[in-house]
């Protein structure tokens, strides 16, 4: 269950609203790329750009390493997304987001899946900028095209950025507006982008690469608002198109046979498939039913019981599904309980340190996961950013102004950075709820004569988990029980994915403890002030905890402004110390596989990039193999 139901709802669902946000800048794509410049040249000219180092890639390379670029392209794969949507508007906090809905939209930049902090050129053919980074120039494809036909310019490159600035999520504009002086049209191919004195630029030219471009002239036209839920999707110039949309059933994305960029090196080998559909179901027992009966192809399993016990079914045993652990190298995504610290109880940390304690996660894995994950602890886990041990020299420097300014305790400069509680393999360890009643005790909160924790006010302490997925249950079932026994009143509150959306985005923010993800990016850069800045806690979609620390803002600033990987590896270890000790989430758990299940027609490249299961970009589909599927009665 390492991405379990209601988390996917937002990642098939909702998340695809945020997912060019988050490819825009959890990348943090830097400078530094391999370039060719005269010794006179102000500035360097280049294919693509890189946090630090050079780029994996030259510019007169084919393809990229890891596709199959003789792919063949055709076929269908299908999916499928919980609950339901309302909207084709991935960039507004209005409606629920059909699956995949920011697909159709391509940005100047993008990154690859074998690369940390690097990306290249797509809709542009170069970029030029200077040492200092204070500036950066798009060198437009003339061939660009939306997928009407019409040419995509540098107007529509300004126009979009100029729409993010005032409309649509708040993300965007933090970096836009605080960061971005503006956007220059040199000539209908070629747009600079000058940025603000005194701000790190670092990250600032890949930031800008990964703005969405949409057409001014279909938006204009049909009087289109970002700021809207709308069923009518924006033109976009990728090789996808929405063709059928039908909210709570479908979503049918078909490729563009007159892409404009199919031909070039970045691409060649992607978007092979000619449809992917989407269908929706409203919880994950019932798709995984219809996955059994064929009636869509393709499945990365979420929940281990399932993964564990559920595929005994015939197409199983005629080998017409093929069920596989492929390798993933991507550190772990952060999923957590995460606390909604707007609220009053959850101010004093002690109360969040006692809550985490009742969860037992070593009980869970062999009771409920089959011994198949292990423990997240750092909001970077499994990568090298992970802050361990005591700090180390390096991180003291940074840490001690912090505090000397009485912003942290002086135990951050020497006591080992916070890890998750080891409970027993009994669902509800005495010794951790031992500790969780000192520091409730502590905090005010003491046992009444009815058994129910209160503080002086009277009031209880009542902690709400909202949870929009019934296969979830059995986790959060546990947790509630022994915090029951710790004197909580907790209880489990389940509601359907369109009221977790409401209830869950801005400004709303209307819940005690949600499962969602603790966000990083490898390259780390102005997205944390999305994640964990002050600023942005009550109307970030990232920030849904609502964080708001200033030695964690200082850190941020730090982390922007390195100049080295070195640096930016001391700054990340510092902040995830830091943010650990904040105790804003119970950490859960993560795997190194990707646990799929597909009917057999698909075929993927022999070695997978590290960062990317791929299945939509690079996959194929083998028209042979389907034939004899539906020859035998397992697909219609």
């Amino acid at each position: 269950m390492t991405q379990q139901t209601h988390a996917r709802s937002r990642a098939v669902a909702r998340k695809p609203q945020l997912a060019l946000m988050a490819s825009m800048m959890a990348l943090s794509i830097g400078l530094f790329a391999y370039a060719a410049r005269a010794e006179d040249s102000p500035s360097l000219t280049a294919i693509g750009i890189s946090t630090f180092g050079d780029l994996h890639y030259a510019a007169d390379f084919a393809h990229l390493d890891y596709v199959n670029p003789d792919a063949p392209k055709g076929g269908e794969i299908s999916e499928w997304a919980p609950g339901t949507f309302d909207s084709m508007n991935p960039y507004s906090v209005k409606g629920v987001a059909g699956a995949l809905s920011s697909m159709s939209y391509e940005s100047m930049l993008v990154g690859t899946a074998d690369e940390i902090g690097a990306s290249y050129c797509l809709l542009c053919s170069t970029i030029e900028y200077p040492q200092d980074r204070s500036w950066v120039i798009f060198n437009l494809r003339p061939e660009a095209k939306f997928s009407d036909g019409t040419p995509l310019t540098a107007e529509d490159v300004q126009f979009s950025f100029e729409l993010f600035r005032t409309k649509g999520l708040s993300d965007f504009r933090a970096v836009f507006n605080e960061q971005v002086e503006g956007a220059e049209i040199l000539d209908p191919h070629r747009i600079k982008f000058s940025f603000k004195p005194g701000v790190p630029t670092r990250d600032l030219p890949a930031d800008v690469g990964g703005l969405p471009v949409f057409s001014k002239a279909q938006y204009q036209a049909q009087k289109l608002d970002l700021e809207e839920s709308n069923l009518t999707p924006f033109l976009g110039s990728g090789p996808y198109v929405a063709q059928t949309i039908k909210p709570g059933e479908r979503l049918i994305y078909t490729r563009n046979p007159d892409y404009w960029g199919k031909d070039l090196p970045i691409m060649r080998g992607q978007a092979n498939f000619d449809s992917i559909r989407i269908e929706y179901f409203g919880y994950s027992i019932p798709a995984f039913e219809a996955f059994k009966a064929g009636a869509y192809t393709f499945r990365s399993e979420n929940s281990s019981k399932t993964w564990a016990t559920g595929y005994d079914f015939p197409a199983m045993a005629t080998g017409a599904v093929q069920k596989v652990e492929l390798p993933s190298g991507a550190k772990a995504n952060g999923q957590a309980f995460l606390f909604n610290l707007r609220r009053e109880k959850f101010q004093d940390p002690r109360v969040r340190e006692a809550i985490g304690l009742m969860f037992n996660f070593e009980w869970s894995n062999q009771t409920l996961f089959y011994g198949l994950y292990a423990r997240i602890n750092s909001v970077w886990e499994n990568s090298w950013l992970a802050a361990t041990d005591a700090p180390s020299p390096e991180e003291v420097a940074i840490l001690q102004p912090l505090v000397s300014d009485g912003l942290l305790p002086q135990s951050i400069l020497t006591d080992p950075a916070v890890v998750a509680p080891v409970s027993s393999d009994k669902q509800l360890d005495r010794g951790n709820m031992r500790r969780a009643s000192a520091l409730l005790t502590e905090a005010g909160w003491t046992v009444g004569a009815d058994g129910i924790r209160s503080n002086a006010k009277g009031e209880k302490l009542r902690v709400e988990f909202l949870n929009d997925s019934p296969s979830f249950d059995r986790v959060i079932a546990p947790f509630v029980e022994n915090l029951k026994a710790l004197g909580v009143d907790a209880e489990l509150v389940n509601i359907d994915p369109a009221q977790m959306e409401s209830r869950t985005r801005p400004p709303v923010y209307d819940f005690d403890i949600i499962t969602g993800n603790a966000r990083s990016g490898y390259f780390s850069g102005s997205e944390l002030k999305q994640y964990y800045g002050s600023a942005t806690a009550d109307q970030s979609a990232f920030n849904v905890m609502g964080l708001k620390s200033p030695a964690v803002d200082r850190l941020i600033e730090v982390a922007m402004a390195a100049t080295s990987k070195d640096q930016l590896t001391v700054a990340t270890k510092a902040l995830d110390r830091v943010l650990r000790a904040e105790r804003f989430w119970v950490p859960q758990w993560y795997k190194d596989t990707f646990t799929v299940a597909y009917y057999d027609q698909f075929e993927h490249p022999q070695t997978l990039p590290p960062y990317a299961l791929g299945e939509l970009d690079f996959w194929w589909f083998n028209p042979e193999k389907a034939a004899k599927l539906k020859a035998s009665g397992a697909l219609k």
